[in-house]
């Protein structure tokens, strides 16, 4: 039995997101969508003759705010969103969170919000946002329960999505950071109020009190000897002291996921309070004046920040999240050693995977992953090597990657064969640096190395199952031209001699970034909706 309901979407949304919502009532409704009212109101307002009912579409729903039948519906995920608001302006803990959830009265947002809950926790790089998780799951007809994969987890957007969609989840990266905060931020949507609270107060007050926290056990000196000299070459003694406080402090007075939270907090501040320059990629020194850094004062306004918007987000959800994702350290080249037991039955894979040669993306996390004690230092350039798409290589590696692709130019797709030939040619007799001279080998390695992963997604998902894939395109210079590197229809190619058909491929209008990586933010994006080929 269907019935009539009216959605009124979200007004401020990209003409992208406005397909995806079109897409998203279209399979969760199983019926075609409808304009109504005045012209105006046309762009925001549709009715459908819906076979699920509206508190279903108000569940489920991402870019979409209202809901009504008999009565107006406003969408979970805009309330959601709508904590943002109560903690804004530096709103106390206990002023207005106590107050929440909303019922059906909030003050919906006017803007994209991206950081709502756990989303706003610690920068990171290449974030893709949560509301097209939301609308994957609901176009590609995720069930409830049903499973979600990403095998390029990052800060865990999709993992923590899923686990609000009542998905399950897992996850896999390389990075170890990555793996550290994800976990985290999906663990903490699972804790009580009064426990994270608690764990707040408690450690606020004991680092404002400057005799306690000079009580604290060094957390520091348990680091192995190399981790701790190349702390000690980026931060002033005196800041590395207080750090040591500060890790002591949490460690001592926490434990399990708001002992990890915090931990995360204090992560995000160690490129403030380093000689690190802040907003590059790369680990570069920066002439600081120590006097103006305080590392106690700087964790604080983060730590009250973050557990601001977490505890709002939990008094709006009323009762924890009760599922956990599961996310991994490990090598997605390889997700048959990983999720062997995971073939055949995933129902979607939502990932955003990294670009070619686009990002540095272990060497932007040295200074947490040796000061949370979760890589040694010692292993970090043999470990960024074999990510996909980094920039690093050694000499040798080079010539031999050039030596596997004249071998088994073949085995790649000719567009990929053809754009690596013409950068080395141009190149070769060119005075470039050693940057340029590594980028065919490279380029050859990220696609080789995709084409892995796409085999490995395709054992993962059932048949005719849907990946998403949220990626972008790059450029560099080769002889003194500009060469596009085209990564959207390259993956495209990638994908389609890898056992994928391509359903369809919607183009992304690029936001706005506020993070601290905004220069490097890439040039445009899409997003790739394959369907594994029936077997």
């Amino acid at each position: 039995m269907s019935t009539s309901l009216s959605c009124r979407l979200k007004p401020y949304i990209q003409p992208f997101e406005r397909e995806l919502a079109y897409r998203e009532l279209l399979a969760l409704a199983r019926a075609v969508p409808e304009p109504i009212g005045t012209l105006e109101q046309e762009r925001t307002m549709f009715r459908v003759m819906s076979h699920a009912s509206a508190e279903v579409l108000a569940r489920e729903l991402a870019f979409w705010e209202v809901v009504c039948e008999d009565q107006i519906l406003t969408t979970k995920q805009s309330l959601r969103e709508s904590t943002v608001n109560v903690v804004r302006n530096g709103a106390q803990i206990n002023e207005r969170i106590i107050k929440l959830p909303f019922q059906q009265q909030a003050a919906l947002p006017n803007r994209r919000c991206l950081r709502y809950g756990t989303h706003g926790v610690h920068e990171y790089r290449g974030k893709f946002f949560p509301q097209l998780v939301r609308a994957f799951i609901n176009i590609g007809g995720v069930p409830e329960g049903g499973i979600i994969a990403d095998p390029f987890s990052g800060s865990g957007t999709t993992m923590i999505e899923a686990i609000l969609a009542n998905r399950t989840a897992i996850g896999l990266d390389m990075n170890p950071l990555s793996v550290f905060m994800g976990q985290t931020k999906c663990e903490i949507l699972g804790m009580h109020f009064k426990d994270l609270k608690n764990g707040y107060d408690e450690v606020s007050s004991a680092l404002l009190n400057s005799t306690t926290r000079r009580g604290f056990t060094s957390w520091i000196s348990k680091l192995p000897p190399e981790d701790q000299d190349y702390l000690n070459s980026w931060f002033d003694p005196a800041i590395t002291q207080e750090l040591d406080q500060i890790a002591g402090c949490i460690s001592i007075l926490t434990k399990g996921p708001v002992r990890n939270f915090m931990l995360l907090c204090l992560s995000n501040i160690l490129r403030r309070v380093s000689w690190q320059k802040e907003d590059d990629l790369r680990v570069r020194r920066e002439l600081k004046i120590i006097d103006d850094i305080d590392p106690i004062k700087e964790f604080l306004e983060e730590l009250t920040r973050s557990t601001r918007l977490v505890l709002a987000f939990l008094r709006q959800e009323g009762q924890p999240i009760e599922r956990v994702a599961n996310i991994q350290h490990g090598d997605s080249k390889k997700i048959s050693e990983h999720w062997k037991k995971w073939f055949g039955r995933v129902d979607a894979v939502i990932t955003s995977p990294p670009y070619a040669t686009a990002l540095p993306y272990l060497d932007t996390d040295r200074l947490s992953l040796c000061f949370l004690g979760l890589l040694n230092r010692s292993v970090h350039r043999e470990t960024d090597q074999e990510m996909i798409g980094n920039r690093e290589i050694t000499d040798r590696k080079r010539r031999a990657f050039w030596d596997e692709f004249r071998a088994n130019k073949e085995q790649v797709p000719r567009s990929v064969a053809e754009l690596i030939t013409q950068i080395y040619e141009l190149n070769e007799n060119a005075d470039v640096g050693f940057r340029r001279r590594n980028l065919p080998s490279l380029l050859y390695k990220y696609f080789r190395d995709m084409k892995s992963v796409f085999k490995g997604i395709g054992q993962l998902l059932k048949n005719r199952a849907s990946a998403f894939v949220v990626v972008g395109n790059n450029h560099t210079t080769a002889g003194g031209r500009r060469i596009n590197i085209n990564t959207v229809e390259l993956l495209r190619d990638v994908a389609e001699t890898s056992g994928f058909d391509t359903f369809e491929q919607i183009d992304m209008e690029m936001l706005v970034s506020r993070d601290i990586f905004r220069n490097n933010a890439i040039e445009s994006e899409s997003i790739l909706h394959f369907r594994r080929r029936r077997q």
